[in-house]
């Protein structure tokens, strides 16, 4: 008996090289072949090596980019061209839904979207953006035939916004691992101190001004390493300029080999994750499974991914008070609470984060 055909649409592509959602699919590649025959569309801009398999599933490749204001014809190029050969569409974000009700028309197959966060809600939109936004979430809500989200805070969102229930499935965090500080020591000589660390997009709806100016009024000696993409934005490029020379704030640009970025974040003191939209945000996850003291920005979807069971604060007064706390109180008292808060992030992610739980609970959702 022939498999069923999947199409994935709305990620850059894989072998994965930029963010969550492709993350998502290059963990789930490792079981949805052996239910579907899967066909991942790509941005071909994004990779020089254009292979055209991956883990068992085709690889198509379009000439638009997967992000910005391209993302909305990325996406809907990518559901015309799909929707007459596949069974289950798998749609990851809303930006191509205007397309939606289109295909819904002729389609007899089943659509499936996650949502992503409330991505509307956004900074770096503009006016017309957000509308638009809001817009294709209604329209992605109304015209799939499941729901994906991946925070409960969206859930309910959902669910009280449009009357719909959808599926809440998270997001898995077992891809990482610890790896031994000693094989980056030269690179890196903070690894020898306690130190604080952050990896995220840089981005206003992050705080990392907030961050960095809670860090800085707490007059802590330890190293603070935030590692983003800092050139890729005015907002970055001015965060570079303004803190780029405080002694103990290392602003590192993107880390790509995935030994050296856990080298750095697996051998964190604490790690600080000021995110304030979206839904389960990948690097808290992550940070969560390597079992690292979490202190978050205080607001719903980061409350419910660690099930309020981390550090909150909800300005940079707040966040300084608590890393001056951490750091002035006696060395027994840091490490008995760092301990606890560390093995409740690990018990969490391991109970909720897992890709395989992640990916049966896909193939469930996909299926219908």
């Amino acid at each position: 008996m022939s498999k069923k055909k999947l199409a994935i649409i709305g990620i850059v592509g894989v072998p994965a090289n930029y963010g969550g959602f492709e993350t998502l699919v290059e963990n789930l590649l490792d079981l949805l072949p052996a239910h579907f025959d899967v066909t991942v569309f790509c941005e071909a801009d994004g990779y020089s090596n254009k292979i055209s398999k991956y883990k068992g599933a085709e690889l198509v490749y379009l000439n638009l980019k997967a992000n910005g204001i391209q993302s909305i014809a990325y996406d809907m190029l990518s559901l015309f061209t799909s929707f007459r050969k596949n069974d289950y569409l798998l749609v990851l974000g809303v930006s191509g839904a205007i397309a939606l009700p289109i295909i819904k028309k002729s389609f007899k197959g089943r659509i499936i979207t996650n949502i992503d966060g409330l991505e509307w809600k956004r900074d770096k939109w503009n006016f017309f953006a957000k509308k638009f936004l809001k817009m294709s979430e209604k329209i992605a809500v109304n015209y799939s035939d499941t729901v994906i989200t991946d925070n409960l805070h969206i859930q309910k969102h959902v669910n009280k916004e449009y009357h719909k229930e959808s599926v809440f499935i998270a997001y898995g965090g077992d891809h990482v691992s610890a790896v031994n500080k000693d094989l980056y020591l030269d690179k890196y000589p903070f690894l020898e101190h306690k130190f604080l660390f952050t990896v995220c997009r840089i981005e206003p709806e992050n705080n990392l001004i907030m961050l960095i100016e809670g860090f800085l009024k707490a007059q802590s000696k330890v190293p603070y390493v935030i590692i983003g993409n800092w050139e890729a934005s005015k907002f970055g490029q001015h965060l570079i300029e303004k803190y780029g020379n405080e002694s103990n704030i290392y602003l590192l640009n993107p880390i790509y080999d995935t030994l050296e970025l856990n080298a750095l974040r697996s051998n964190c003191f604490y790690y600080l994750h000021g995110h304030s939209a979206g839904g389960t945000n990948p690097s808290l996850v992550e940070a969560m499974y390597l079992g690292l003291p979490i202190i978050s920005y205080d607001v719903a979807y980061n409350k419910a991914s660690t099930s309020e069971q981390a550090i909150y604060f909800r300005d940079q007064v707040q966040l300084s008070t608590i890393i001056s706390e951490l750091f002035n109180s006696t060395e027994n008292s840091i490490l008995i609470k760092r301990d606890e808060y560390a093995k409740k992030m690990k018990v969490l992610a391991e109970k909720n984060y897992t890709w395989r739980y992640i990916s049966d609970q896909y193939i469930q959702a996909i299926k219908g």
